[in-house]
């Protein structure tokens, strides 16, 4: 799929490509030379969520790769950062930040209290600010888009694998999508071959999981954004598919 991220900015004017890398090794986390591969396609800033730690090696990478980002509600003491400012070829600054929801999820800080930390803590001048809330509810994404609708200019959604339909903008001008889905085959479960997981749902014994390789789909969204004020103009889901 790292083929189509050339063809996709240039076609549609892309000036910043983010993307979630947490499960990009083979389906389980991120490797240092994973990480490197996907910057080398194209992709300016990356997020995550709860299985960065999944690869041990990659400890070390993100606490001295700034454009590789972890949910900033980690508490105190783990690698790497939550947060980067990326500065465009044009000389405008994006505030990419990654949270992580908690329903369901590994114990983390409050992402609502550390969102409101983050964003006080931006330099007035950034005025484009992104957030990937990587969480499994689709109620406390939601709820958290409306809680910071207006000051930031996008929540885009992570960790499902599956896309929603409820891409818009909020009444205070932040674009938002409960689930951006994934990048990868979508003849499976979330990504992981059929046959082992239909047998775990039948005999609740443990199974081998298994990425899958049939009918890979690179699933995205696209955000128009005001550089003066930080509102998103419009967003619209974008789908290819093929190798």
């Amino acid at each position: 799929m790292g083929d189509h991220v050339a063809d996709i900015r240039s076609s549609q004017g892309i000036d910043v490509v983010i993307a979630n890398c947490e499960n990009s090794a083979a389906g389980f986390g991120v490797t240092p030379n994973v990480a490197e591969e996907l910057f080398r396609c194209g992709i300016d800033v990356m997020t995550s969520g709860n299985h960065i730690w999944d690869k041990r090696d990659i400890y070390d990478y993100i606490a001295r790769t700034p454009r590789l980002i972890r949910p900033a509600n980690y508490p105190a003491g783990a690698p790497g950062a939550g947060v980067y400012i990326h500065t465009t070829k044009s000389g405008a600054r994006c505030a990419i930040m990654n949270l992580q929801g908690r329903v369901y999820m590994a114990q983390t800080d409050c992402p609502f209290r550390k969102a409101d930390e983050m964003i006080a803590a931006l330099p007035e001048d950034v005025k484009v600010r992104f957030i990937d809330l990587h969480a499994e509810v689709t109620s406390e994404k939601m709820a958290f888009g409306w809680y910071v609708d207006g000051r930031v200019s996008a929540v885009i959604g992570t960790h499902t694998h599956i896309p929603t339909a409820d891409t818009r903008i909020l009444a205070g001008g932040t674009a938002y999508q409960t689930d951006c889905g994934m990048t990868g085959p979508y003849d499976s479960v979330i990504g992981v071959e059929k046959e082992p997981v239909l047998t775990k749902f039948l005999t609740a014994m443990p199974i081998k999981m298994e990425p899958s390789k049939l009918a890979p789909e690179l699933h995205s969204v696209i955000i128009d954004v005001d550089e003066a004020t930080g509102k998103a103009v419009s967003i619209r889901r974008h789908t290819v598919s093929g190798g």
